[in-house]
């Protein structure tokens, strides 16, 4: 009878240890989660309930079913400012995936010299103040006929182009701020996959005759595959949430004109300048649904990069 009362002592104090434990560690992560909640979660569900509301944000509610919705799908500017937020992501991310592979490689060589410096230089403008981007960016893009972009076109032979108030004036403008803002961190997660490839892949292929072409298309390609789908699934939903570049090149006139006008700054207008919360709310809940098709088709499409035909 000792003995086994002595064991079940041992079990209930063993039970209690591994409590105390999994109670120390939920307490650990739960700051996370508090916050997570609060400023994550419920302004989340909350802009979901208030997207079938008519709310000026002051007032009691009302709740019109759907009718936000219609609205919003039924107004004109919607849908140039969805537009808008696709070509100027198509303009401002696609060319930068592009370029940021390249530069990746050209930092992983191995007789390159001053590559930290390089590394730097690049990542530079993703740490950059969004003000001194937009400083910049108005002077580089005034439309004035000495501005840089202006003269630089006017060797060409082509007339000076007023970049704030024409409509692909001000998307190629924005287009190039996105681009130089974020092609330096894309840069940087391609550099980081490049080195995690090792070595002995390389040697392996080599020995078997294979070239550097090949070496490119059957041992890099494919082993960056993961970090390819990553940026490209960042710089999706980016592209659509589109707001501080704009606004910032733009000014206030950003939101009484349709020329560089994203779904964000639609949504924004509709908050904060015309007090009407519930159609804000309707335009992030359609905007989340576009987010999610356009990043499943996305993530699709790049999965499949790299696969061997008639691989499973």
């Amino acid at each position: 009878m000792t003995s086994v009362t002595e064991n079940t002592l041992k079990k209930k104090r063993n039970l209690s240890e591994e409590k105390k434990d999994m109670i120390s560690g939920y307490l650990y992560i739960a700051p996370f989660f508090i916050i997570f909640a609060v400023i994550g979660l419920y302004p989340a569900l909350f802009s979901i309930y208030l997207a079938f509301q008519k709310w000026n944000g002051l007032g009691e509610m009302e709740f019109v079913g759907l009718r936000n919705f219609t609205v919003v799908l039924q107004d004109p500017l919607f849908w140039k400012s969805l537009y808008n937020t696709i070509v100027i992501g198509l303009m401002g991310t696609a060319p930068q995936l592009i370029v940021g592979i390249i530069l990746a490689f050209l930092l992983n060589l191995t007789f390159l010299r001053f590559k930290n410096f390089f590394r730097v230089t690049i990542f530079m403008p993703y740490i950059t103040s969004m003000v001194a981007v937009a400083l910049i960016f108005s002077v580089l893009f005034s439309n004035h006929e000495s501005s840089l972009a202006n003269y630089v076109l006017g060797l060409f032979g082509v007339d000076p182009v007023n970049w704030a108030t024409s409509e692909w004036g001000t998307k190629i403008a924005i287009s190039i701020m996105v681009f130089w803002r974020w092609v330096g961190y894309n840069t940087i997660i391609y550099l980081a996959g490049l080195q995690s490839i090792s070595n002995d892949l390389y040697e392996a292929a080599t020995i078997d005759g294979a070239n550097k072409f090949q070496q490119l298309l059957y041992i890099t390609m494919p082993m960056l595959k993961p970090f390819i789908i990553l940026t490209v699934f960042f710089s999706t939903v980016g592209a659509l949430q589109l707001f501080a570049e704009p606004t910032v090149f733009l000014g206030t006139s950003a939101f009484t004109r349709d020329e560089a006008m994203t779904v964000v700054m639609y949504l924004y207008r509709d908050a904060f300048r015309l007090q009407s919360f519930g159609t804000a709310s309707a335009t992030a809940v359609i905007l989340l649904i576009i987010i999610i098709v356009f990043s499943a088709i996305n993530t699709l499409l790049t999965s499949g990069f790299g696969r061997k035909k008639g691989a499973n």
